[in-house]
């Protein structure tokens, strides 16, 4: 993978390009294949199509613009999953509150989990 000071610059749509190489997608961390993994399982069942996928995705990294974000490809799935979940809300799939929730519980567990080890939340 490309070290951040060295990313691509945007591809002439303007979006910065998928984090890859000769094999294909590059995940800097578990969360961003999950993510990543959650957006193409729920686009092939149906839940939204490709076009408003590419849009909240679009409209997500240019807010992250506005906000002053360097778009260097390191915070890419950062706005994949705030893409994801603004998505989710819209198509009344997630509440809002249950969101925030599960954030809560998602920091709490990270924050409980020794280096190393697998984020694990506890059972409702």
């Amino acid at each position: 993978m490309t070290p951040p000071d060295q990313a691509d610059p945007p591809s002439e749509s303007g979006l910065a390009e998928l984090p890859g190489d000769a094999e294909g997608p590059v995940f800097g961390a578990p969360w961003e294949a999950q993510a990543f993994a959650m957006a193409v399982r729920l686009h092939e069942a149906g839940y939204f199509t490709w076009k408003e996928w590419t849009e909240r995705l679009a409209a997500e990294i240019e807010r992250a613009r506005e906000r002053g974000d360097p778009d260097l490809g390191t915070t890419y799935y950062e706005h994949w999953l705030s893409a994801l979940e603004t998505l989710l809300a819209e198509k009344g799939l997630v509440r809002p509150e249950e969101l925030t929730r599960r954030k809560a519980e998602w920091e709490e567990a990270a924050r409980e989990t020794p280096p190393g080890q697998p984020i694990v939340l506890r059972p409702r």
